[in-house]
This record gives C-alpha cells, structure tokens and sequence, in this order.
C-alpha cells in the first residue's frame, strides 16, 4: 500500500516544484520548458503534486490550448521513481484537462530523459523522425499593457529585408547600430558599448522613418513613435508631457523609441525672452541622458533641416552617431525598381533605362512613379484599348513608356539646392 496520494496544486508547493527542477537538472536532464514558464503554468493552467506527509515528491504540469494538450513538466524526486508515481500524475493532470475537449494530449522530453515508462503507461506514443523548435518572443505578455498605451506596436520581422537598395545605409545601421545592440555580450567583450541615441538626417522622403522602422524590426524590438504635436494637447504641456511619455517608456524592457522632425522641439534657442519652445528643447536635453542610462533601448531623432538643430543637442554624450541617410544611388534605384515594378512585366521593362531617368529622385519619388505608371496602365486597359486589360505587347501590366511618362510627370521632393546643402551637412555634422 503506498503512503503517498496525488492532490491538486497549491500555491504553498512552489518550493516543491523548485526542489523537483533542481534534482532533474542535479541528475543532468535538461527540462525542455523554462523554470518561469512552468511556475506560471502552476498557477494559470493544470497542475497536481504527489505527496508523501507534507513533502511534495512529484508533480505534473499540464497546458491546454484549443483542443490540443501540452505535459510542460514531469517530475519524481529519485528516491520514489519506479513506484508508479508518473503515472499516476499523468492520469491526474489528464483527467483535470478533460473538460476542455482535447483531441490531443502531447509532451516534449529531452533526449537526455529516459524515464518514459510513465508515458508509455498512460498510452503515449513516442513519435519518431520530428524535430522540436522553438523561438523566444521578444515582447513578454505583461508589457503588451504599456506598449498599448504608448501608442507603441511590433513590428513585422521582414521590414529590414523589405528596405530595397540603399545598401551603403543598411550596412552602416547594421554595423553601428544593429550588431553591438543584438550581440550585446559580445559587445562587451571587446569593449563597445551599445548605442543609446542617433540622429538620422537627410532631405525630405529618403526613407529615415522607413529605416528606424527597419531598425526596430531587426532588433526585433517593440516600435514606439513619439508624436510632440499630439503631446502639445496635454493638459501638463509639452514638456511636461513628453517627460511622462519617457517615464512610461522606461517600463518596457526593450524599446526602439522615434521621434520624427525633431527640429519642431529641438531647434536652435535663441531670444529674449526665451520662446515657450525653448522649455520643451531643455526638457529633451534632460530626459536623453537619463534615457542614455537604461539599457535594451535606442533613441532614434530624424530630421530634414539638421542645420535648425540646437548646437547643445548634437553634441557627443547625447548622440553616439549622427548618421546621412541621402538620395538612392544606381545600385539602389535598380533595386527598387525591381521591387515596384510587378513582376509579371519586370523582365520587359527597360529598368536601366528608367534608373538613368530618376537620378536625383528620392524613394518615395521612385514608388510614386511606379504606383502613378500602374495606375495609368490600367487604365489605358481598361477605357481606351476596348477593355481587354491587356497592355500594347499583350500582357497584363504597364510597359517601358508607361514608366517614362509618369517619371516626367513626377515632381522631385529635393531640389539640387536642397541636396547640395546635405551634403555640407554630411562633412560639417555628419558622424558615423
């Protein structure tokens, strides 16, 4: 007759449960399930102890989703194996899980684990030829509150790769950027400590917002836009407003955190008596070197006019890099065309010819090019070639002229003015 019974799960067994992971992993089993995750479960899911007095000596976890059933944890303390304690738990932690309809009932075991009469017992099969993944999710459950009130949001894991061309900025932002904040510990290592703050600057359209986006996304880090005229209405004012902002974001674990004109808070203070902007530029000052203390976090200002920038702002201390972000060269006008263009006409249009004709645009000057040509194309299918939806070669989709012409029609973003004054700006207040 044995002298242990199997019970439900109590909060005051958390330190049985800890015991059962410290002699599994004494005994060199690796639990496939993370020692937090299976106390949350405890609490949250399915879970039933064996006791023997006032000593839990085994204990099974399980967790049900839809009509599918997780084993998260199995465990008998060595001394009681082989008494038909696991299974027992099994059958216990089963019947707790039943209500739920499951037509499935799974565990994952380590390799190293060779305990599995328990399974074998309760009618589990062992399955051959599968491979187990898995893949930790940046954003835990409990900051998803706070991202939410932020306005912030996470961002699809592609955008990086998405960023056509302008390979010269990618590789810079991967390297000066991306790499010391992913490989932090290695980082470290070799003494380079991650960067907290940037500014990206360049002309209008060339794709800075695309790019702290792109950052966020590589990092896999939560995406949080700070928006001054939206913080303007705060009944504590500006200032007031975006020092809260900040003390919100200070919450969350990771944070790509953007700001974008940061020219409209952050301008040159000058006057007598100080304009009601300048309180809102000292507030920013304050708030980056705090913000420069927390790590997993990266500021990141853009700006069109970086000449309208306080000297105080850019200067080192508050900004490891202040970075170009220019008009796309050849390389990177090609391969954004490639990408705008659809690619049941692509091979038949003449891209190197429309890459010759779009110097000196910007980004978002190609893709409104590409989408206007489209957009025309379809429309000559449609009203004036009998509405075949066929283009003149007889395909579906626009031709070589169909992109000249909205090329022509398309006004550039900068002028050559407004480029030549950024790349004085690059020698002046450029540093990557």
């Amino acid at each position: 007759m044995s002298n242990w019974r199997i019970r439900d799960f109590h909060s005051s067994d958390l330190d049985g449960i800890l015991h059962l992971w410290e002699s599994l992993k004494a005994d060199g089993v690796e639990p496939v399930y993370a020692l937090s995750e299976v106390l949350a479960s405890c609490e949250k899911d399915h879970a039933v102890v064996a006791v023997q007095g006032d000593q839990v000596v085994g204990a099974a976890v399980g967790r049900a989703a839809h009509d599918q059933g997780w084993i998260v944890f199995l465990a008998t303390l060595t001394e009681f194996r082989g008494r038909g304690i696991g299974t027992s738990l099994l059958s216990a932690v089963e019947n707790r899980m039943a209500p739920h309809g499951l037509n499935k009932l799974s565990a994952l075991m380590p390799e190293t684990e060779t305990r599995v009469e328990a399974f074998l017992g309760r009618g589990f099969v062992v399955k051959k030829n599968l491979r187990y993944f898995e893949r930790t999710i940046p954003v835990q459950r409990q900051e998803l509150g706070a991202l939410g009130l932020l306005g912030g949001r996470i961002l699809a894991r592609d955008l990086w790769e998405n960023v056509a061309g302008m390979r010269r900025e990618k590789e810079l932002l991967e390297r000066r950027l991306v790499l010391p904040l992913a490989e932090a510990d290695l980082a470290d290592e070799y003494g380079v400590v991650p960067p907290r703050a940037v500014v990206l600057f360049g002309p209008p359209g060339t794709g800075k917002t695309t790019f702290a986006k792109a950052i966020a996304s590589r990092l896999e880090w939560p995406f949080v836009e700070v928006f001054p005229s939206r913080l303007a209405a705060d009944p504590k004012g500006l200032a007031g407003a975006l020092r809260e902002t900040f003390l919100e974001i200070a919450e969350l674990e990771h944070a790509v955190v953007f700001i974008d004109e940061v020219e409209e808070i952050a301008s040159q203070r000058a006057g007598d008596p100080p304009s009601p902007l300048q309180g809102v530029t000292n507030e920013l000052l304050k708030i980056i070197p705090a913000f420069r203390e927390q790590p997993g976090r990266l500021l990141v200002c853009a700006t069109n006019f970086i000449r309208a920038l306080d000297t105080a702002f850019l200067r080192h201390g508050r900004f490891d890099y202040v970075i170009p972000i220019g008009l796309p060269d050849v390389h990177a006008r090609e391969a954004m065309w490639q990408r705008f263009i659809p690619a049941t006409v692509v091979d038949s249009v003449d891209i190197a010819q429309l890459v010759e004709r779009t110097e000196g645009f910007s980004p978002a000057d190609i893709e409104f090019a590409a989408r206007s040509a489209s957009q025309r194309a379809l429309e000559k299918a449609v009203y004036d070639d009998g509405g075949s939806g066929l283009a003149s070669n007889g395909r579906k989709g626009p031709v070589t002229q169909d992109y000249l012409d909205a090329i022509a029609d398309t006004r550039t973003t900068v002028s050559p003015e407004v480029h030549q004054d950024f790349l004085e700006d690059i020698d002046v207040l450029g540093r990557v």
